[in-house]
């Protein structure tokens, strides 16, 4: 098992999970979060648009997905044509287990 985790510098989400859905990849978690990267943070106008500040963490949207190995290419393609920018890291997954029921490893996603 893998999970992929995707940072995008722009809201590309509802595209990726488009894209994912039609691969019937059955869940993503997705969230926003602050980063500081290639791309610089929009400039915020302050004190009644007379100053100009440029913050050093800019929004970022992370997308991650909890896959079977032999559909990594499959999904990373899926991503890549959905997205402009951004990265993906793929992540090993030791184990994994559902805590309602007796379900594990792969069983679980």
């Amino acid at each position: 098992m893998l999970k992929i985790e995707v940072i995008l510098p722009e809201n590309e989400v509802k595209s990726i999970s488009d894209a994912l859905k039609k691969l019937s990849v059955g869940g993503i978690t997705a969230y926003k979060g602050w980063g500081r990267g290639k791309t610089v943070a929009r400039e915020i106008h302050a004190s009644k648009g007379t100053e100009v500040f440029t913050p050093e963490f800019g929004d970022r949207f992370i997308v991650e997905i909890v896959v079977a190995d032999e559909k990594k290419n499959e999904i990373i393609d899926a991503i890549k044509n959905s997205s402009k920018f951004g990265k993906i890291f793929v992540i090993p997954i030791m184990e994994a287990y559902d805590i309602q029921t007796p379900k594990k490893d792969e069983q679980v996603i």
